[in-house]
């Protein structure tokens, strides 16, 4: 099948043609709330000359690394290795152990020829380099070295089918998978993107979401590059310290673009108390994000009874859904924003979508509205056939904007990335599908997704998905913070089961908790909602919940660390 598409031009070819603007691009707005901003002109030149260097130590299909703070310099850094035709591999600087863990993981698998930081970020990452198990690159090279030339080589001539970056996909960190990104595929996402969020020119992407992954990688670098949007963020680490900044930003700025995890806009109505909202105006907010990770309803309506009073428009949040493999797009809410559905349980669990009769039947499911610029279909997982609408099945994608393949993978390559839909129809591709993995329904026109395959649990014959039993968990008292709770299928001698554990907040104190109060409320909100009783329940100290580099709960990683070999 042929999907619509403008006359090729490349990222950089964008960039370049607005080299002669005296506009602003990007602006980063520091701790200290002081703003750095590269108008395009200056961006286009420090570009093609950090190219230029890099091009003199680097060839084709050389990965250059960029394990740096998210700063300009980042910017610059990864804009220069696809400007030198070369692989760029967006990464973290090492702050933390678990930064350290996931980068150690992501050098030894893509072994790049570059390291990019900055003058600032040189030494920590000499540390870095002498003390952990990497391969030792050619160089490490920082972007903001004045090296007293201005002189820029034209950009190397790239094809839509040619690698421009791996994006490593947020996974275990003995086994780490990046997603080969090419630059066709990278023009097809942000066209899809800036379709499906009406953003242009006079857009403001805002943010905090971390450069090296593929919502803020987008999101906030390479859609305004496309669209000519400015571009205005911060450090991630800054909105988990102080999350008011967030919509400080969103305040400043006019045709506001942000986009968020779904516990963002919790950690924003939770942690910002009402009376340190005056002042917020965030009538400018004409698109909110919220992706990356289950969505709950009780999520999009408190955070439109907070902001409300404060010009947020409902109708400005859009739940999305997407993934690396696709570079980061496949389908989102539109303009109307976003749509509920009270589904029955029951037939949820046994594999349909009907609407419930009853609230006590009820379970609801966010939609994440409709694609664009992409077949996306819902497929039986085992037999490979067509699902109808209303029956759950597994997500499989179809479109230009897949990655070509998982890095170095080519088993894990065929199977993801190559299945086939069995009896097609003829106005559909055979093959050359993407398998998301995800399980999802199709209902009055719009996807719903009900969780992950592997992550399914069966009790009895019963399907139960572990966010829904997450999310009645974080509802059944107070003292359980609302994104750290990981639920997960369990075995053992008395046969297949159900383990939860839930972090209390960090307000709470081992003297005031009552560990057995609380076991006894959940225990009895999951047996009421769910109709099935738990093997174990376990309160654990904050930060005790593993999580991926995204910010999800990492339930294999909860199983392993809370439920070993019994």
């Amino acid at each position: 099948m042929a999907y619509a598409s403008a006359r090729w031009r490349s990222l950089i070819g964008h960039l370049l043609a607005r080299g002669d603007s005296a506009e602003p691009a990007f602006t980063f707005v520091d701790r200290d709330r002081s703003a750095s901003t590269l108008r395009w002109s200056e961006l286009a030149t420090r570009v093609g000359v950090l190219s230029t260097r890099l091009r003199a130590v680097a060839g084709p299909g050389d990965r250059v690394a960029v394990p740096a703070r998210q700063d300009l310099g980042y910017v610059i850094g990864f804009l220069a290795a696809l400007h030198a035709g070369l692989v760029a591999v967006p990464l973290t600087a090492p702050r933390s152990r678990a930064q350290r863990a996931r980068l150690v993981a992501a050098l030894r698998d893509c072994a790049p020829a570059l390291w990019l930081t900055t003058e600032a970020g040189l030494p920590r990452l000499r540390e870095f380099a002498d003390a952990e198990p990497v391969p030792a690159p050619a160089r490490i090279i920082t972007t903001d070295t004045d090296t007293g030339t201005d002189a820029v080589a034209p950009a190397t001539e790239v094809g839509p089918d040619s690698p421009a970056y791996l994006q490593y996909t947020s996974g275990s960190t003995r086994e780490p998978a990046a997603a080969v990104i090419s630059h066709g595929a990278l023009i097809a996402s942000v066209d899809q993107v800036a379709t499906a969020y009406e953003a242009g020119p006079a857009t403001t992407c805002a943010g905090w979401i971390p450069f090296s992954h593929d919502m803020g990688l987008i999101q906030l670098l390479c859609l305004p590059l496309y669209t000519g949007a400015r571009s205005v963020f911060m450090e991630p680490l800054e909105f988990v310290r102080a999350p008011r900044r967030w919509l400080e930003l969103l305040s400043d700025y006019p045709e506001v673009f942000t986009a968020a995890p779904n516990f963002a806009f919790d950690f924003a109505v939770d942690t910002v108390p009402a009376a340190t909202r005056t002042g917020l105006d965030l009538s400018g907010v004409r698109v909110a994000l919220n992706g990356s990770e289950p969505i709950r309803p009780a999520t999009i309506t408190a955070f439109a009874e907070a902001y409300r009073p404060y010009g947020f428009r409902p109708e400005a949040h859009r739940p999305s859904y997407g993934l690396a493999e696709a570079t980061v797009y496949v389908s989102s809410a539109g303009p109307e924003g976003p749509t509920v559905t009270a589904f029955d349980r029951a037939r949820l669990a046994a594999g349909s979508a009907l609407p419930a009769a009853s609230a006590e039947q009820a379970g609801e499911l966010v939609s994440v509205g409709r694609p664009v610029g992409q077949l996306v279909r819902v497929v039986h997982p085992e037999t490979h056939r067509l699902e109808p609408n209303g029956t759950i099945g597994e997500i499989w994608v179809h479109g230009p904007h897949l990655a070509s393949g998982y890095w170095r993978r080519p088993e894990r390559t065929a199977e993801t990335f190559e299945a086939r839909i069995a009896a097609a129809p003829a106005d559909l591709p055979e093959h050359g599908w993407l398998r998301t993995g995800d399980l999802g329904v199709v209902h009055d026109g719009q996807l719903y997704i009900t969780g992950r395959r592997k992550d399914l649990i069966i009790v009895d014959g019963s399907n139960h998905y572990p966010q829904d039993i997450e999310s009645t968990v974080a509802g059944a008292d107070p003292t359980i913070r609302r994104d750290r709770v990981a639920a997960f299928g369990v075995a053992d001698a008395e046969g297949e089961g159900v383990m939860v554990v839930a972090e209390y907040g960090r307000d709470s104190s081992d003297a005031t908790l009552d560990p057995d109060r609380i076991g006894r409320t959940v225990r009895r909100a999951v047996t009421e909602q769910h109709d099935i009783v738990l093997r174990e329940f376990l309160l654990v100290a904050p930060g005790e919940v593993p999580r991926t580099s995204s910010g999800k709960v990492a339930r294999a990683a909860a199983r392993a660390r809370f439920w070993p070999a019994r």
